[in-house]
């Protein structure tokens, strides 16, 4: 069974639906483990490939809404004509006053359906002052009931507790209520999953299904995603947007995976899910009605797992080396006192060494890896106040790196600078290291001091240890 799945892109977008299956060629809703869905939407900083869109087309383009005025324009006249809509000739002002009374006397705000009761003559009339009026649906009878995929059996008597709905605007262009009908319909839409924020507007589209004689797709309202604190996400809040993220270094596979992660939809939550992994094991049915909590502060932890994924992929380590040569040149451009730190292989080289300690590939840019990039500056002093035989350290590790071919491996170096440590009467292994690390990168922490030889290679570690002997 072909099934073709439109999602709603809106600031409240579920758990279950953002990633789960947007972007999906493949996946199951839970009951027939062969559906195909096919999603359309514009492209999404999630890394979620749309199947159709308006950069890649498809059989049910035009995708822009300004390109499909025509298709709402026809829509809208044949309700005129059954008597399903009617032309509202109420001037802005109006309305406002009509919202202004009901909040005064503490009442929902409602259109009091005043033009739906005027006559042909009336109509034609106005039509000659206003020829462009809005056109809003007629709520009449009762609303059908219907079969939610996530809360089961829904009625909402829109019609007592609302007032007839704008469907088109006098400037041509469709309200929600007219456009997602519209579009499901002559998209061949079969399953609409969106927030539940849109579970009480289902019974007006039915209606509207309804009146325009076409079958209704099936629907899956999906709860919300919250706040930690259970707050709505609000497009006040700055750093939720998706461009922020990518912008601070966040992977669009760790964004994925921390919204999925968060809500139902599977059989059991687990860090570090590929888009293939989450296709597989989406099930439409174990989503639940529940809102989910977005616990931010869990970023960093899914996007250093996917980040080392990524370094586990030649292809994408190379294009890894490619995003830090960058970081590194606009994060200390002129301060580079060797160039050679833009070697692709010695920035591969960090890459790998630092994989799985860092979370972000702008974390090798941060202060605590300036040394990486640029030689630090430490004084005699320094190194002195550490201990007192600083020269004889020196000595003995630049021992250790004699040899032009010298190759460097954390295993020899660590054995090696262990009995240099015992060899030496009056100073700790402790402070061996430390000595090492300031002088090496000027910093009193950081990774191993091995690791920090292996990476910087024997010709800079002997440059830097000589300057020990020199200062």
């Amino acid at each position: 069974m072909a099934v073709l799945l439109k999602r709603l892109l809106h600031p409240g977008s579920s758990p279950a639906a953002l990633g789960r299956l947007m972007g999906r060629r493949e996946a199951s809703l839970g009951t027939d483990p062969g559906v195909a869905v096919r999603v359309r939407f514009a492209p999404s900083p999630t890394g979620v490939p749309p199947d159709e869109s308006p950069r890649r087309g498809g059989p049910a383009g035009p995708y822009i809404q300004s390109q499909r005025l025509a298709l709402y324009a026809q829509a809208a006249e044949a309700l005129l004509k059954s008597g399903a809509a009617y032309p509202c000739f109420c001037s802005p002002q109006r309305l406002e006053l009509l919202k202004k009374e009901a909040l005064r006397n503490r009442q929902t705000p409602r259109y009091d359906n005043r033009c739906r009761s005027l006559s042909q003559a009336q109509v034609a009339q106005k039509l000659a002052m206003d020829p462009k009026p809005a056109i809003r649906f007629r709520l009449e009878g009762e609303a059908p009931a219907f079969q939610d995929l996530v809360y089961g059996w829904n009625r909402h008597e829109v019609a007592s507790v609302e007032g007839d709905p704008v469907i088109l605007k006098s400037d041509g262009f469709p309200t929600y209520h007219l456009a997602c009908v519209v579009d499901d319909h002559h998209m061949g839409i079969s399953h609409v999953l969106r927030g539940s924020e849109w579970l009480v507007s289902t019974s007006k589209h039915l209606l509207l299904y309804q009146a325009l004689g076409w079958q209704p797709p099936h629907f899956a309202h999906l709860p919300l995603l919250l706040n930690r604190d259970g707050s709505k996400l609000s497009k006040r809040q700055g750093d939720i947007f998706l461009e922020h993220f990518a912008a601070t270094g966040f992977l669009p596979d760790a964004l994925l995976d921390i919204i999925t992660n968060c809500g139902s939809g599977f059989a059991e939550n687990q860090m570090g899910r590929t888009l293939p992994e989450l296709i597989t094991q989406f099930d439409l049915s174990r989503v639940t009605c529940h809102s989910a909590l977005l616990d931010l502060e869990k970023l960093p932890e899914f996007n250093r797992l996917h980040l080392r994924r990524l370094v586990g992929d030649e292809t994408q380590r190379c294009q890894l080396v490619g995003q830090l040569q960058v970081l590194v040149e606009e994060a200390f451009g002129s301060q580079l006192q060797d160039r050679g730190v833009l070697d692709p292989t010695y920035v591969e080289r960090i890459i790998l060494l630092r994989q799985g300690h860092i979370c972000r590939l702008q974390d090798l840019v941060s202060p605590a890896y300036s040394y990486l990039w640029t030689r630090p500056v430490v004084g005699r002093a320094q190194l002195g106040a550490i201990s007192e035989k600083v020269d004889i350290i020196a000595k003995h590790v630049l021992g250790l790196l004699e040899g032009p071919g010298t190759n460097l491996t954390q295993d020899m170096l660590n054995g090696e600078l262990k009995k240099l440590s015992d060899g030496l009467e009056g100073i700790k292994h402790s402070n061996v290291m430390k000595l090492l690390r300031v002088a090496l990168s000027g910093q009193q922490q950081g990774p191993p001091v091995a690791e920090m030889m292996v990476s910087l290679g024997p010709k800079e570690v002997r440059e830097r240890i000589q300057k020990m002997l020199c200062s």
